[in-house]
C-alpha cells in the first residue's frame, strides 16, 4: 500500500523562477482585481438613482468603489 505524506510544509521554489512566478501571480491578481472592479462599476451604473438609494449609495459613489 502506498502512502503519500501530506504533512510537510512545501517550500516556495528559490530563485529566479520563483521571483518570476511571484511577479506574475501578483500582476494577474491586480489585473482580476481591477476587472472586478470595473464589471461592478458598471453593473451599478445601470441602476436608476431610486435603486442607487435603496442600496444606499448615489451616483457620486460609484468612482469612488474599490
Amino acid at each position: 500500500m502506498a502512502a503519500f505524506d501530506t504533512t510537510r510544509v512545501q517550500f516556495e521554489t528559490a530563485g529566479f523562477a520563483g521571483r518570476i512566478g511571484h511577479a506574475f501571480a501578483a500582476l494577474a491578481g491586480a489585473v482580476t482585481d481591477w476587472n472586478d472592479k470595473r464589471v461592478t462599476r458598471v453593473a451599478l451604473s445601470a441602476l436608476s438613482n431610486r435603486e442607487l438609494e435603496d442600496i444606499g449609495l448615489s451616483r457620486a459613489d460609484i468612482e469612488n468603489i474599490g
